[in-house]
């Protein structure tokens, strides 16, 4: 059965349309408004194996907080709806990832309870057209709706692009960890509980 899931999230700030496959070959298409942020899902698509599209608009004549934040939202559901039993999968990953002088951690369960973390000192408030605070929010709007546990930290490093980078790439690595299939477990819930 392909994991694949299309979402369409219409509301008075945004309109996006979203689709995901999971066992994807890496490719994207992004288009939110905001290069960098596009950039940065194009490296969740290759980094993560996942095949993603991505049409978005939104007001960003007020801010990009509803974009960044509703994609985030958008990609959780999708992730939810594509694992569907989860039975099967790891469930959990984690990764860290070096990017020149800076390195950066990231632990994800789809355990079913919504929580994320987010620890980075980034000393630029703009990378490119992309407003950095709004890096918590768009996990905090993935972890939500994925019902997932994130973390991520920026460990140590100079450049904020090579930081917020890092993240991202963390974060794709350990989600494709996260939802991959295990052979021997693969009508097994992983969790005691039976429910997840």
């Amino acid at each position: 059965m392909p994991r694949t899931a299309a979402i369409h999230r219409k509301t008075n700030e945004t309109d996006i349309r979203l689709k995901l496959n999971l066992d994807g070959r890496g490719s994207a298409h992004v288009a939110t408004g905001i290069r960098f942020f596009d950039h940065m899902l194009e490296l969740v698509a290759r980094h993560g194996a996942f095949d993603l599209r991505v049409d978005a608009r939104g007001d960003l004549d007020v801010d990009q907080h509803h974009t960044v934040e509703d994609v985030g939202i958008t990609l959780g559901e999708a992730v939810q709806k594509a694992l569907g039993s989860k039975r099967g999968i790891l469930r959990a990953g984690y990764f860290l990832m070096p990017m020149d002088e800076t390195l950066a951690a990231a632990a994800i369960d789809l355990g079913g309870r919504p929580y994320c973390v987010v620890k980075a000192t980034i000393a630029a408030n703009r990378v490119g057209d992309f407003q950095v605070e709004l890096v918590e929010d768009f996990f905090q709007g993935f972890a939500q709706s994925a019902k997932a546990n994130v973390h991520l930290r920026a460990l140590y490093g100079r450049s904020s692009h090579h930081q917020v980078e890092a993240i991202f790439k963390a974060f794709a690595r350990a989600l494709r960890f996260a939802v991959s299939r295990d052979r021997r477990l693969r009508q097994v819930l992983p969790s005691t509980k039976g429910l997840l």
